[in-house]
């Protein structure tokens, strides 16, 4: 979990975003949407979460794995790597 103030608005703003989009993507299908309407919605939720997913991984990274290196700049790096490597994996 993402331990600083701006991390945490951060996550929690992304989370509001997904909940709105999970309401909508509820009453689009009460309402009869048509399915490429609710696909898109869907695909909208998926990116969504996966980039809610990137930020928290990210933020764990730094906390849990960033303590192993010999200097600031080969952790940051090694970070940097890191997480580059979870974000594609996630797209």
């Amino acid at each position: 979990m993402p331990h600083s103030p701006e991390e945490k608005k951060r996550v929690q703003a992304r989370i509001r975003r997904i909940k709105g989009q999970a309401e909508a993507l509820e009453r689009a299908l009460d309402a009869g949407a048509d399915c490429g309407a609710v696909l898109q919605q869907i695909a909208a939720i998926r990116g969504a979460v996966n980039g809610l997913m990137s930020e928290v991984l990210e933020a764990h990274i730094r906390e849990e794995f960033g303590h192993a290196a010999t200097s600031a700049q080969q952790r940051e790096a090694r970070v940097a790597e890191l997480a580059g490597l979870v974000r594609s994996y996630l797209k």
